[in-house]
């Protein structure tokens, strides 16, 4: 039999690839199982600092899952899984996000409202004894920083810092907030990426009320330097919306130094936009102060507006 495959969502982000990483080797060295870490895309900028730095190999890309068997990391829903998501066995799940799954059969679900995927590992390596690698504690440490802005963005669990701390000290990491802000900077450098890579770097897709929500994120220091671009982005949001069929198309760009966003939406149900976070679109622009959690800060007043 081939092995459980373990990854995380498509366009992954830091903790996607490195709660793979955790959670195949957790399974591997705990529960003596078959596993192999893979992802449903190419890393980003930002994990790709944080693989260079620990010297970590990046798991192989798969677009369909070649076994029978498979675990979820980072994710549950289906819309944001691999393609043939309903045709394998999900034999377990580790997450932090909201819960839209079924299953026919027992299985093992892990699902915490911590920071990051990689925070509910380091507690599991913990509760089974298994020691962490260096390597993989890097890049699990990355992963929190990644996920919670160096433990500034409102998800941030009282569980993250002792984690993030006890994982630097394994990975060698004497300043991780130095390194924290290496790691996130490196991941705000948008200048070679194309306006379809903005916009689907770290998008997830929702169903509304019926209605189909692309959601997307980039990070940044300058929020003008990605509206400077404004036209390119509109034109690439345009092409999803007709050829994925997607409702409505949200752009969140984040300011990760002063802790704002601003966003462009495009599509339908632009209203229902304005009145999940109280403003007043511009040309489908709003400045959004304090927000910086899609998971937290965005998603759920979406969800509220457009089933009002």
């Amino acid at each position: 039999m081939a092995k459980t495959l373990v990854f995380g969502h498509q366009n992954p982000d830091t903790d996607t690839i490195s709660a793979a990483l955790a959670a195949s080797y957790l399974l591997n060295n705990a529960y003596h199982e078959e596993t192999e870490a893979v992802a449903l895309g190419k890393p980003n900028a930002e994990t790709q600092y944080a693989l260079d730095y620990f010297k970590v190999a990046a798991p192989r890309v798969i677009k369909e899952a070649d076994t029978e068997t498979v675990v979820l990391v980072d994710h549950n829903e289906a819309g944001q899984s691999v393609a043939n998501i309903a045709d394998i066995t999900v034999t377990g799940v580790y997450d932090h996000h909201k819960i839209d799954f079924k299953s026919a059969a027992p299985m093992y679900f892990i699902n915490m409202p911590y920071g990051s995927t990689a925070t509910i590992l380091y507690y599991e390596f913990k509760n089974a004894n298994v020691e962490i690698p260096a390597e993989l504690a890097g890049m699990m440490a990355s992963a929190i920083i990644s996920d919670t802005l160096l433990l500034k963005s409102p998800t941030t669990s009282p569980m993250d810092q002792p984690a993030l701390e006890a994982l630097a000290t394994l990975a060698g990491l004497a300043d991780y907030q130095a390194y924290g802000l290496a790691m996130l900077k490196a991941g705000t450098d948008l200048s070679s990426r194309t306006a379809k890579e903005l916009i689907d770097g770290d998008a997830k897709s929702f169903d509304m009320a019926g209605q189909s929500v692309r959601v997307g994120q980039v990070n940044t220091v300058d929020v003008e330097d990605v509206f400077a671009r404004r036209d390119e982005v509109v034109a690439a949001i345009e092409e999803e919306l007709a050829s994925e069929d997607y409702d409505t198309f949200i752009f969140v760009v984040t300011n990760i130094l002063e802790s704002n966003s601003d966003v462009l939406v495009l599509g339908a149900n632009q209203d229902k936009v304005a009145k999940a976070f109280a403003t007043t679109l511009i040309d489908g622009r709003a400045s959004l102060p304090g927000v910086v959690s899609r998971k937290k800060q965005v998603v759920p007043p979406l969800q509220a507006a457009f089933e009002a």
